[in-house]
């Protein structure tokens, strides 16, 4: 799948005059499979002790050789254990917005005596994501009757988009222990276009044999007891963790060698690019209404950059209506000009009209196709072209590299969305396409930054002002997520941000009207803010905690082992500046000694003054890194352990009455 700038060709592949001389396919899954007497007495898995649940069986079988690419898939799941029920509720994801529909969905529940009930109830479809103008979409359904001992089974159709082909993939690892998964599938095939389709195993079960095409032209494999797939916070992207089989189609038969199939598709693609940018004198004439003569080249390009992200973006825009959506489809977008004259364009439209006006302006720049990390990692070697699935600009300013991406929405001038970050990238050239790494911002680019004065009444509360500032990615990202809501809705979103902040229960008030729209500013929030009881009373003394803003470092990485390399999605810094008025009549009698902990990619710094009458501490925790091996985990769960015992030290206060008896 394609992410939100997709226009890639062959990101999937057409196979329009080729697909309709083949007949509709023939569904695999006909019917539920026998029951099975061993299965209704088992009460437990011995490679999965204490499970809730286990997949006794899956079965998957995809068809590309029909008009509809579709995938037939079968789940049979054993309840073992009370918390294992849940998975009477069922939710079959799919994607709506490429024309996937989810069909032929047939359940049942068989008791541990053997009698079956039929699934007659009824089908929602719920909408569980919405983002940058993307709709999935679940079926979802109840099975009725569900018992500990039960055997809850259900199997469906889904069908892809007409008349194109889509890589497919096997997932074998899954939440639950799977006793045994069973695949195939029926590779595209025509007389009237070659392509070629190859496959990648990744982590395979130990014994399992990897995917083999049959004498019929089917690929199968079968595989059995894989471990139920465990998760972890701030982890690599889940696929890139389980165990799992890739499937790639390509113009052409299937090659093995990485630099000729690269040096191919560099090119082709560049062909494409140039032919989609390529009327100079509009572009020129462009340019000319943007820049003034006097303008130096840093200027022209960012006043270039501003205008495209000025424009209509429709891979941000809500869900449309079916009227809405047939007029977008007689708006064709040819090249760079219909977007310049059209004022609008998808994510990947803009920023290849940037490309076009920032060329001819002079600027000597190319287009780079990306690898989007927050699915997958990219690996070359692969040769999966579909992976490369964002696009960006890079420009030679001032000797200096420079990437780019007006496409992605509230990007400020000169840096890319995180996922765009630190990544590999095919720069498009005519002569030799080559592979690039995009730049990766460091941890004081994206801050977030809380300012308070605050005074301690007598009974311990907090109140004051709170100014919070998000710079980079920081601001970036919530521009994005909250660019839809409403006035009272971002008041909502950013005062529970301050919640999530705080580790006790709080009151913030947002009064001014932060600025969700330039990417080049901050984003700044203003608060009135209360903490009642922050203090608390020890006999005659008076303790005050220091972590005022420490909640989300509570509970960083607390578990004693790690199975996955630590993943962040951008080195960040938060830097916290408190002020604290003291009641009359209070002094200080102890402040906590402080800390400066630096790590090769993590720093922490505490300081805290008493300056007469008025506490004031700085607080910076510095995450300079994205991803560190496991091995490191036990370090790096030493340093936050020391992080929360600091952020843990209580301020001691006392009256003065008290200092003087």
């Amino acid at each position: 799948m394609c992410s939100r700038k997709c226009s890639r060709p062959l990101a999937v592949l057409a196979v329009v005059a080729a697909a309709v001389c083949h007949p509709p396919a023939v569904r695999a899954i006909q019917g539920f499979r026998p029951i099975d007497p061993e299965e209704l007495k088992m009460t437990s898995e011995p490679l999965a002790p204490g499970a809730p649940a286990i997949i006794l069986y899956r079965q998957v079988d995809r068809d590309d050789s029909g008009r509809t690419p579709h995938e037939d898939s079968y789940v049979r799941i054993k309840i073992l254990r009370e918390e294992g029920l849940k998975y009477a509720d069922v939710e079959i994801e799919y994607f709506r917005e490429s024309g996937f529909e989810i069909n032929g969905i047939k359940a049942r529940t068989i008791n541990p005596d053997g009698s079956v009930i039929d699934f007659a109830g009824k089908i929602f479809d719920k909408s569980i994501v919405k983002a940058k103008g993307l709709r999935y979409q679940a079926k979802t359904f109840t099975l009725p009757a569900v018992q500990v001992g039960s055997i809850v089974e259900y199997y469906y159709t889904e069908d892809l988009g007409e008349r194109y082909i889509y890589d497919s993939h096997w997932i074998l690892s899954q939440d639950l222990f799977t006793k045994r998964v069973q695949f195939s599938l029926k590779p595209f095939h025509s007389d009237y276009r070659q392509l070629g389709v190859r496959w990648v195993a990744q982590g395979l079960p130990a014994g399992t044999a990897n995917a083999k095409q049959g004498t019929d032209g089917v690929i199968r494999m079968t595989a059995g007891n894989i471990p139920a797939f465990q998760t972890e916070d701030f982890m690599p992207p889940e696929n890139e963790m389980k165990e799992r089989v890739d499937f790639i189609y390509a113009e052409g038969p299937a090659g093995t060698d990485a630099s000729k199939f690269w040096a191919e598709t560099g090119k082709q693609w560049n062909g494409a690019l140039q032919s989609f940018i390529g009327k100079h004198k509009a572009m020129e004439k462009a340019v000319a209404e943007i820049v003034a003569p006097g303008d130096s080249p840093e200027v022209q390009l960012r006043k270039i950059y501003a205008r495209v992200q000025q424009m209509r973006n429709t891979s941000y825009e809500v869900q449309k209506t079916e009227q809405e959506e047939k007029r977008e489809k007689e708006k064709v977008v040819r090249n760079a000009e219909d977007v310049w004259n059209s004022e609008s364009g998808s994510g990947a439209d803009l920023t290849w009209l940037f490309l076009g006006l920032a060329k001819a302006a002079g600027f000597e720049a190319y287009g780079v196709w990306v690898s989007d990390r927050r699915r997958y990692f990219f690996s070359p070697v692969a040769m999966d072209e579909h992976q490369l699935d964002a696009n960006v600009v890079l420009v030679k300013l001032n000797g200096k590299d420079l990437y780019l991406d007006p496409g992605a929405k509230f990007a400020p001038f000169g840096l890319l969305p995180w996922e765009e970050t630190g990544v590999q990238g095919l720069k498009l050239d005519k002569d030799d396409s080559a592979f690039v790494q995009t730049t990766l911002p460091d941890s004081s680019v994206s801050r977030i930054e809380r300012a308070a004065s605050l005074k301690l009444s007598d009974a311990g509360d907090l109140e004051g002002k709170l100014t919070v500032t998000f710079t980079g990615i920081e601001a970036m990202k919530r521009r994005v997520e909250e660019r839809d809501a409403d006035q009272t809705a971002r008041k909502e979103y950013l005062e529970g941000e301050v919640k999530e902040f705080i580790p006790a229960a709080c009151d913030p008030d947002l009064v001014n009207q932060p600025d969700w729209t330039n990417p080049e500013q901050p984003l700044v929030a203003e608060f009135n803010l209360k903490v009642p009881g922050w203090a608390s009373l020890a006999g005659s003394r008076v303790l005050v905690p220091v972590g005022l803003f420490s909640a989300s470092e509570k509970h960083l990485f607390d578990t004693a082992n790690r199975l996955y390399p630590i993943y962040l999605e951008f080195p960040s810094k938060s830097v916290d500046d408190v002020t604290l008025e003291l009641p009359p009549g209070w002094e200080v009698a102890d402040l906590p000694s402080g800390q400066d902990k630096e790590g090769r990619v993590v720093n922490y710094k505490l300081s805290v003054e008493n300056n007469g009458g008025k506490l004031h501490w700085n607080r910076m925790l510095d995450k300079d890194l994205i991803i560190l091996d496991k091995k490191y985990y036990i370090a790096l769960r030493s340093f936050f352990q020391l992080v929360k015992t600091t952020d843990d030290e209580q301020i001691i206060l006392r009256a003065r009455a008290t200092a003087s008896n």
